[in-house]
């Protein structure tokens, strides 16, 4: 008797103990049952194995995740009527103005996932730059100086994709410059131009384009080394892209002439967060893993690099990340626990 009565003391201790955690569990699993519509951009780069990592830490919260590739501008219709619940990885400031057109249905979340920020600019190869002493964006107002860059005294420069804002910087600043009538910018499929680019600077010939950091590019071509980042002559934005903070950025890796601060084309960018706003009251699990999660510039040049060198497949993102994960896995368990408490 004694016995079947200690067996029942036991099995109720212990139905009170699952009974008396069943709640604590249930707040380490705040997307049980819920799904994250996710989108990403449609410029795949290092910003694809941030998702990955943002995408693994929501599951680990509970939540199912459904990712969809598309362009920044559906993606803010798409979160604005409540199709799409969150991006990591809008370009801002760029798409800052389009973005202001949501905001009603639509919040940042967090500061931005690039520690530091990013910068943006005009680089040329190093070789010219030396040779003909071009230390400024400016100078290529000369039609000899330009015409090293394409023909009959004009410059082709690489410029970014159609419906790309950072093509419609560099539209702006080449007229608020002076320049239309010895640059001509070139916007295509950008990763496209930027093969022949490469190829270009690699035959030691004369090349000009406008890239970011961290990006494939500038890991490809390094600045100092096999390029120099132009500065520009003032500070010059069109309308559609707002940035409050300075173009003059310091201990930039080769800028030309050795300037310190370098004048880029606009202040710093960063990899932003938009979240349709329901789903972000919603779901705080998701708002304190989101204001979490940055990464160094290094982190991103690595992963940038490792695109580059080896060709854009999911399966090298999937590596990148994985192995991120593995490496920082105290860093990255702890964003998740920090989410789990969130209310």
């Amino acid at each position: 008797m004694k016995t079947v009565a200690a067996a029942c003391g036991a099995f109720a201790l212990a139905a009170l103990m699952m009974t008396a955690g069943a709640p604590a569990f249930a707040q380490t699993m705040p997307g049980k049952g819920k799904t994250v519509n996710y989108a990403q951009g449609d410029s795949f780069g290092g910003n694809y194995v941030a998702t990955q990592i943002v995408m693994q830490a929501m599951k680990d919260l509970g939540y199912d995740v459904k990712l969809t590739t598309m362009n920044t501008t559906l993606f803010f219709q798409a979160a604005a009527q409540g199709d799409e619940d969150l991006a990591t990885d809008v370009n801002f400031p760029q798409r800052e103005l389009a973005f202001r057109a949501v905001e009603k249905d639509a919040q940042i979340v967090g500061t931005g996932m690039i520690v530091g920020g990013g910068i943006n600019g005009y680089l040329i190869d190093k070789k010219t730059a030396d040779a003909y002493g071009i230390t400024n964006l400016a100078q290529l107002k000369d039609p000899k100086l330009a015409g090293l860059f394409g023909a009959d005294g004009k410059a082709q420069l690489i410029s970014c994709d159609p419906g790309w804002s950072c093509g419609d910087v560099v539209d702006y600043q080449l007229q608020h410059f002076g320049l239309q009538n010895t640059v001509h910018a070139v916007r295509g499929k950008y990763e496209a131009l930027m093969v022949d680019a490469i190829s270009r600077v690699r035959q030691g010939k004369p090349a000009f384009f406008y890239a970011w950091s961290p990006s494939w590019t500038v890991n490809t071509l390094v600045p100092g080394k096999d390029v120099v980042w132009l500065p520009t002559p003032e500070a010059a934005l069109p309308p559609n892209v707002p940035n409050t903070g300075s173009s003059l950025v310091s201990g930039v890796q080769g800028c030309a002439g050795n300037a310190d601060p370098c004048r880029m084309a606009m202040a710093s960018w960063n990899w932003g967060a938009v979240g349709n706003r329901a789903f972000i009251a919603a779901n705080p699990a998701v708002r304190v893993l989101v204001e979490q999660i940055k990464f160094p510039s290094s982190t991103w040049s690595a992963w940038e690099s490792a695109i580059s060198k080896n060709g854009g497949s999911q399966a090298l993102v999937s590596r990148l990340a994985n192995d991120w994960m593995a490496q920082n896995k105290a860093q990255f368990d702890q964003w998740v626990a920090v989410a789990r408490q969130a209310k």
